[in-house]
């Protein structure tokens, strides 16, 4: 019942425009919810290895995407269309250009530079998603939860500044499309988590989770925004290319991708958005352990400390969210 109340607050705040969330609601990470952050962040860090060993990430990422599209086709029949409010089909509409640029962005800063340069600084998210998402969603921190938060950032910067170069890393191709992803990033992050406010208060008549029925066709939305700024960026000649050589491993970093950002979305219906994302950027030390390990990079002990900055900050979030 008082979850019943909560989302009509909820709904509340989308009819009018401004979507709202309850904070007696969305104020815990539960164990299970933690599990599944922690699950999407260590298969974001896989998804974004299989992007950087591509030959072409544009067109690899294109590819991916229209994979994981076709699979609204096998789930159409058990969709509810009828049940999705108008607002949050309004709000595929914009998250579908924006997931589209933040595709774009990343294949373009693995272009550019490594693993372990580039991810820490998209991944920053937390930084900057509090500051939107308290006043948006009035959405209440801890302070200890947002004091971990600081330190989830500070030690992502720390695994950056590792690198050697100093700050002078910031003005180079690879980080200035980094912060564009991280830009996108955090837009579509709020996005999101309005539009899965809006579905907890709809009548939902289908076995279909929710967030499974939301997640393809978010996925749809941006394979639709991202087709033209790659075919007029590669061209087919190049997405074909890509197809032929790469379909194994494309189809597999969809399954990948599909699978973890529907665990974020299912987090999102309970809990806070805030400490959703920050608690979701441990995927910055699977990324450390991968570029490691699997592409042979070289942690120093500037990154190391990092690291351990980004595990201290989690464990913190999950206690006191």
């Amino acid at each position: 019942m008082r979850a019943r109340e909560d989302a009509r607050t909820v709904s509340t705040g989308l009819r009018h425009g401004r979507p709202t969330a309850s904070a007696g609601t969305l104020r815990r990470l539960s164990p299970v919810d933690l599990s599944l952050v922690l699950l999407s962040a260590l298969l974001h860090a896989v998804w974004s290895v299989a992007i950087k060993q591509s030959g072409d990430p544009l067109c690899f990422n294109l590819l991916q995407t229209w994979l994981a599209a076709a699979g609204l086709l096998a789930i159409s029949p058990w969709l509810p269309w009828g049940a999705i409010p108008g607002p949050v089909w309004g709000l595929l509409l914009v998250t579908g250009p924006v997931h589209a640029v933040y595709m774009y962005w990343t294949s373009r800063a693995y272009e550019h530079g490594d693993l372990s340069l580039v991810y820490p600084i998209a991944r920053s998210t937390p930084a900057f998603v509090p500051f939107v998402a308290v006043p948006l969603f009035g959405e209440r921190l801890h302070p200890v939860g947002a004091l971990g938060i600081a330190i989830v950032v500070s030690g992502i910067w720390l695994v950056h500044a590792g690198h050697g170069g100093g700050w002078r890393r910031f003005a180079e191709p690879a980080s200035r499309f980094a912060f564009l992803t991280l830009g996108a990033t955090v837009a579509y992050s709020l996005i999101d988590k309005a539009a899965m406010a809006g579905l907890a208060t709809a009548d939902w008549p289908s076995p279909l989770p929710r967030a499974i029925a939301y997640s393809l066709l978010l996925t749809v939305a941006h394979a639709l925004a991202l087709a033209p700024i790659v075919l007029r960026a590669r061209g087919p000649v190049a997405l074909r290319a890509t197809a032929r050589s790469e379909l194994g491993r494309a189809t597999a970093a969809a399954a990948i991708s599909f699978v973890g950002y529907t665990l974020i979305l299912r987090a999102l219906e309970t809990s806070l958005v805030s400490y959703v994302v920050a608690v979701r950027q441990s995927s910055v030390l699977f990324a450390v352990a991968l570029g490691a390990f699997w592409l042979r990079e070289q942690p120093t002990r500037a990154r190391v400390i990092g690291a351990a900055a980004t595990v201290a900050g989690v464990a913190l979030i999950a206690r006191f969210s």
